[in-house]
């Protein structure tokens, strides 16, 4: 009961601390220390005398007498006027009552003094009382929470050692708790968690150890398991502030629910008033956080203000709640209330530099520029004793735009406000107070004054320098509090001045999804539909945002868009009316003065205005106007005179006197601006533009450029000037300026980048990777470790990649969204690199941890950044998708199928994961998975040719010969030389049976095209063809004709080889024929061709140049075979060393499955070379290995024939014609059977169609054929 009061007390819960310190007097009548709680606690809530009542009770009791002698000297000074005569000799019994104190009299004041602050002489009780007490463990404990909360780093260091050494003997609910407190003052926030779960399993009443998990997960940045501890804390206490406080800010931070938030911030202000009606401090802490992340809304402005104004009305004389209700009162543009609050601060202190702040931003709003100078002019002086202030900076910054003073004091003015105001948050995790300093309001007001300071966004001009500040402080904004729309339009809109168009459309979808009526986010995406091109789609948008905000008419920014989409699609005249209503609205006419319609301001930035001057002008010129578009350049001169904008409406003169074809009015113009002036660079830009384009002299081009950097060196014009030797095809120098540029910052990694970019260019690699290597010795710069590993992979120094890629990953687990993305990044490009190397496990590991950071990337960037979820569920679709092509590659087509799942379900509609799937379950023979894959791939793209082939498969599986033909039919009809197709149309109808019916589709090549005998495609398919009808010379002679093609050669090149080792379609290896032939099979013209053709199928592996791990595993086959057919027993037992090699390193390798059996049968190693069919036999068939497949069943069943098995060769062969009906060597030996079973007829009916399918070129089996008609007769 003790902790948990002591809790409330260091809260500052003082009505809960009443509330405990009665129930635990009823339960403990004899323990006066509850009666000192429950009186210090009446005085914490202002109610003095009965407070010093209580304690005058309790006052004589021995262990209680130090600590409420030093209360009532704490409350006599709390009265409005105190009486020093009783405080002296109230002072006067403490020193007297200390020298004779018992331990625990002294644990008690010590105590009492902590909770006051007062640690330094807590600290001396406490320490006095340890030593008479012989180290008490209360005393330990306490001193640990003492040092812990003192403010001095020495001392809080060791507040650890002191709580272990209270947990000693027993678990101590306030030892735990401290020890707790210290992990979260260490940063040690999952020790934190871990001790706090330690608390709730061994006191599990106690509450206070519930809030503390709540606020750790937040800190540990898990909102989800925030959110559920909150929603867990409201089921054992339904009111509790802390967990309402948290939701709230969830709804409101996170989710962007003004709604839900409302709900749950009026439930806190209710149970506030309820639990804590005394409690003024509370009440304001409560609002702070709320008030500064609401994005000014005015109905979550009016819930904080009832909490400042009910914590004011009972704490009168606090300076700081007068203040923060003047600061409530400036979100809410009531300047002159704010003002009066402001002055009531001062008056209350006088000091109070927070307050004085306030009067200076209310002057500076309402114009009072002089005022507002002064003040400013003392604050800053006294700067150096009070330290930096962020706002303060910021004021001075305003104060410098209004007064017109030049755009580097403003930008550098800014970027110490936010440097200064970034620099409070140092150290600071995320929490409630977190929220209150980090103060995004405050940070999208200097956003915005840097976006006021950049021009509208031009083609060809880069990006303002002010824009990487604004990114840089809008992502913290967004990521911290994702849920302030205005954060996420501000960001969109500095994307869009970036040039990073799509992103930008990506922030404003999102923001427009949340809520649809944000006229700004509507005009921003019509003019990004404008940029794009697409007119009719930025006329949609400012339809839509007419309809959600009628208002809106009165924005001219609204008409300026809307005129430069009409101006674009030739509507010149509306156009024109559309700006001459622009021009009548407030504010334009006043140089980006703001405007108010209807108690709304309307944000106008000069920019803007003078956008409608010059777009008027451009449009009544092209209208043939031009003495009124004369008119409307002098008032734009006029008007923004004096102003940086003036040069603008220069510029703009310039492009008008180009339109009238005079170059050289133009070019004086843009001459007449100097580099002190802003717009120098646009303007020297222009001058080169026209330099190179209208007056094609590359030289004068390149000399603008020159001048640039004379005048203004600086590593952007350096870059500029690179850049346009570039455009004029001089990268040599472009290299040299670039590097100069280096030279200037050698620690500038986007500069490294662009030289190592160049380099490449100009192929010029090995000194573009010391210039990423040099860039990332910096430290600053490891966004280039990607480029650098990148390169190196381009140039194969696979080795030195890898080396680049495992230092970037050497690094302690990270949880911030950029870093996870980096590992992901990198650990894809690694497995990539791996599996080059053929490190094919590691390449596996390396994408299953890339996937595992994307699980944390995905979960973290629906909260930070909304609009980049598709993009990073594309990434982690194809990171499942590598996962799944591995598993493929090794045989475990069940995890592959799992992979390819996980891909569908970040991506549900990507095409390519479907196919792979479909394939995949076509491999395990999964018919009705792939069909139905496929069928859902073809709804969506209905000419998908993959897909198409693949349903044409089923349908010859299913010996639906007609669909699987109309399907094949579909694709070559609409394109007869589609070849690919045709190839696998030639193997499906081999597979069917039906290979009479390809001459018609090679004919419709030939009728497509008078071209298509000489297309290396059009003969790899006749070769095919041929092969397969058993004319294996003419099939060699075309596949020979498409030998050298880059598409087609390397397929072309593995037949041929395929038809040197085995011209005939023999069985390797096999006994049953080999035997039949007798001594025409050792003939010497036979041993002699077949040693040519071994020697020409070895030339042709010279050929062969594989791009795959797989392909180098084939190769190594081939060249292994040519070994067996040497027949030489040497050579027959090296290949065979090979092939087991192979085996044993690739799981289930069919190929090299049949090549060792066939090797063993050539050995004569029967028994060997039966095992290793056998494996094959049990194996799930797989288009990939048909082939060999078949060719593994045939030897198998020829060992069973020469063993006399004839029903399990029989059973084999069957397989065989299912899986392809043309196979002539299964219908030979089934009639071999047939015959040695005297079934005659049915041997001369497998004999007939083995000659069929042989295409009757084996005169063997067609004598075998008529003389076994003819027995047939015989006997019937």
């Amino acid at each position: 009961m003790l902790a948990l009061i002591n809790y409330y007390c260091h809260e500052k819960y003082f009505n809960h601390v009443l509330n405990a310190a009665a129930v635990a007097q009823r339960k403990f009548s004899n323990d006066p220390i509850f009666s000192f709680f429950h009186a210090y606690s009446t005085l914490m809530q202002d109610q003095i005398q009965e407070a010093i009542h209580e304690f005058e009770m309790i006052k004589d009791r021995r262990d209680m007498s130090l600590c409420t002698f030093m209360a009532l000297v704490f409350a006599e000074k709390k009265r409005p006027n105190p009486d020093r005569d009783v405080i002296q000799e109230l002072d006067a019994k403490v020193k007297e009552d200390r020298k004779s104190a018992t331990p625990k009299g002294l644990y008690y004041a010590g105590m009492f003094l902590w909770l006051l602050g007062r640690n330094d002489k807590a600290r001396e009780y406490i320490e006095r009382m340890i030593k008479v007490s012989n180290g008490s463990r209360e005393g330990i404990i306490l001193k640990g929470w003492i040092d812990l909360t003192s403010g001095k780093d020495a001392y809080a260091k060791k507040a650890g050692k002191y709580f272990d050494e209270g947990l000693k003997e027993k678990a101590d609910v306030f030892a735990l708790m401290g020890k707790a407190h210290y992990y979260e003052y260490r940063h040690n926030y999952s020790g934190a968690l871990e001790t706090v779960n330690q608390v709730i399993v061994s006191f599990p009443g106690f509450l206070p150890a519930f809030i503390k998990k709540m606020k750790l997960l937040l800190t540990l940045q898990d909102w989800e398991q925030t959110v559920d501890a909150a929603q867990r804390l409201l089921q054992r206490d339904k009111n509790n502030l802390e967990a309402l406080r948290m939701l709230a800010l969830h709804s409101l931070c996170r989710e962007g629910d003004i709604t839900e938030s409302l709900s749950l911030l009026s439930s806190l202000v209710s149970n506030l008033d309820a639990q804590e009606p005394h409690s003024p401090e509370l009440f304001y802490r409560m609002s702070l956080a709320f008030t500064r992340v609401c994005g000014r809304n005015e109905k979550v402005i009016q819930q904080t203000h009832i909490m400042v104004d009910r914590a004011f009305s009972q704490a009168q004389g606090d300076s700081d709640l007068a203040t923060e209700l003047g600061y409530q009162l400036v979100l809410q543009g009531r300047i002159k209330e704010a003002m009066k609050w402001y002055k009531t601060a001062m008056t209350l202190d006088e000091t109070s530099v927070s307050a004085l702040t306030g009067i200076i931003r209310c002057q500076l709003i309402e114009g009072n520029l002089e005022d507002a100078e002064q003040q400013l002019e003392f604050l800053t002086e006294i700067q150096q004793s009070i330290g930096k202030s962020g706002e303060l900076l910021y004021l001075r910054a305003m104060l410098a735009v209004k007064k017109r003073r030049s755009q580097d004091e403003v930008t550098n003015l800014l970027n110490d406000a936010v440097d200064t105001h970034f620099s409070t948050l140092q150290g600071l995790p995320l929490g409630v107070d977190y929220f209150e300093k980090l103060n995004p309001d405050f940070l999208l007001e200097i956003v915005k004054e840097y976006i006021a300071l950049c021009p509208p966004p031009a083609q060809g001009q880069p990006p303002a320098p002010q824009l990487q500040h604004c990114a840089s402080v809008l992502d913290t904004v967004v990521k911290i509090v994702p849920g302030l729309l205005q954060g996420v339009f501000l960001l969109a809109k500095v994307r869009f001045q970036s040039g990073d168009i799509d992103s930008a459309q990506s922030s404003l979808q999102h923001c427009l999804d949340q809520c649809p009526s944000h006229a700004e986010a509507h005009l921003l995406m019509a003019q990004i539909h404008l940029l794009q091109g697409n007119y009719k789609l930025s006329s949609q948008s400012l339809e839509l945002c007419l309809s959600h905000n009628f208002a809106v008419r009165e924005h001219p920014v609204y008409h300026l868009i809307k005129a430069q989409a009409q101006k674009k699609m030739g509507e010149l005249q509306e156009a024109i009316q559309t700006l001459q209503m622009a021009m009548i609205l407030p504010g334009v006419r006043r140089a980006g003065a703001s405007a108010k319609s209807k108690n709304k301001k309307v944000e106008l930035s000069s920019a803007d205005c003078v956008s409608v001057f010059l777009e008027l002008a451009e449009a009544l010129w092209l209208n043939g106007e031009q003495h009124e578009a004369a008119k409307v350049m002098q008032d734009a001169i006029n008007e923004f005179s004096g102003t940086p904008e003036e040069l603008r409406v220069t510029i703009a003169n310039a492009d008008l006197a180009l339109l009238r074809g005079d170059t050289e009015l133009a070019l004086s113009m843009l001459r007449n601006i100097t580099p002190e002036q802003p717009y120098y660079i646009q303007a020297k830009e222009k001058m080169a533009d026209i330099y190179l384009n209208h007056r094609k002299e590359k030289r004068l081009y390149a000399s603008c450029y020159r001048e640039l950097v004379e005048k203004l060196p600086s590593p952007h014009t350096y870059i500029l000037l690179g850049d346009a030797y570039v455009n004029i095809q001089e990268p040599e120098k472009a290299i040299d300026i670039y590097e100069q540029a280096l030279k200037k910052n050698p620690k500038d990694g986007a500069l490294a980048s662009k030289i190592g970019k160049a380099l490449v260019k100009t192929h010029n690699y090995v000194k573009a990777i010391n210039y990423y290597e040099a860039a990332l010795k910096t430290e600053q710069q490891n966004f280039l470790r990607y480029d650098l590993a990148e390169l190196l992979m381009k140039m194969r120094q696979y080795e030195r990649c890898e080396k680049v890629l495992q230092e970037a990953l050497a690094h302690d687990p990270v949880n911030e969204l950029p870093l996870l993305t980096d590992d992901c990044r990198y650990l894809v490009l690694l497995a990539k690199i791996q599996g080059k190397v053929d490190k094919n496990e590691d390449a596996l590991l390396s994408l299953q941890r890339a996937r595992d950071v994307q699980a944390k990337v995905l979960k973290r960037v629906q909260l930070e950044q909304p609009d980049a979820v598709s993009m990073q569920k594309q990434l982690a679709a194809e990171i499942c998708g590598e996962i799944a092509k591995h598993y493929t590659s090794l045989k475990g087509y069940e995890r592959a199928v799992k992979f390819y799942k996980e891909a569908l379900v970040y991506c549900e509609s990507d095409g390519k994961v479907m196919l792979e799937l479909a394939r995949l379950y076509l491999t395990l023979d999964d018919v009705d998975g792939c069909q139905q894959q496929c069928s859902v791939l073809l709804k969506s793209d209905q000419v998908n040719e993959d897909a198409t082939l693949m349903m044409a498969d089923l349908m010859f599986r299913k010996q639906d010969y007609e669909q699987a033909v109309f399907h094949f039919q579909q694709l070559l009809e609409r394109k007869p030389d589609n070849y690919p197709t045709l190839s696998r149309l030639i193997d499906l109808l081999r597979r069917a049976g039906k290979l009479e019916e390809v001459p018609r589709f090679l004919e419709m090549a030939e009728k497509h095209s008078s071209r298509a005998k000489f297309d290396p495609g059009f003969n790899y398919c006749k070769g095919l063809y041929l092969w397969y009808t058993g004319e294996p010379n003419d099939g060699l002679r075309h596949f020979n004709k498409a030998r050298k093609d880059n598409d087609w050669g390397q397929n072309a090149v593995y037949n041929m080889i395929e038809i040197c080792l085995n011209p005939d379609n023999d069985t390797m290896g096999g006994e049953v024929f080999e035997n039949l032939d007798g001594d025409m099979g050792n003939s010497t013209e036979k041993q002699e061709s077949e040693q040519l053709a071994v020697r020409t199928a070895e030339k042709l592996l010279n050929e062969l140049k594989p791009q795959t791990a797989g392909g180098h595993v084939q190769l190594r086959i081939l060249e292994n075979y040519c070994f067996l057919a040497t027949k030489q027993k040497a050579n027959v037992e090296k290949a065979l060393n090979v092939f087991t090699e192979i085996a044993n390193n690739e799981k289930d390798h069919v190929p090299a499955l049949l090549a060792m059996a066939t090797a063993y049968m050539i050995l004569k190693q029967t028994p060997r070379a039966r095992n290793q069919l056998k494996r094959v036999a049990k194996m799930n068939w797989s288009i990939v290995d048909a082939d060999e497949f078949e060719k593994s069943w045939l030897l198998l069943a020829d060992i069973y024939i020469q063993s006399g098995k004839y029903d399990m060769a029989g059973d084999l062969l069957k397989r065989c014609l299912r899986h392809n009906k043309s196979c002539c060597k299964a219908y030979e030996y089934m009639g071999y059977i047939m015959e040695k079973e005297q079934a005659f007829r049915d041997a001369a009916l497998n004999y007939e169609m083995a000659w069929k399918y042989g295409n009757q070129t084996n005169p063997t089996i067609g004598m075998f054929k008529d003389i076994l008609y003819m027995l047939a007769l015989d006997l019937f």
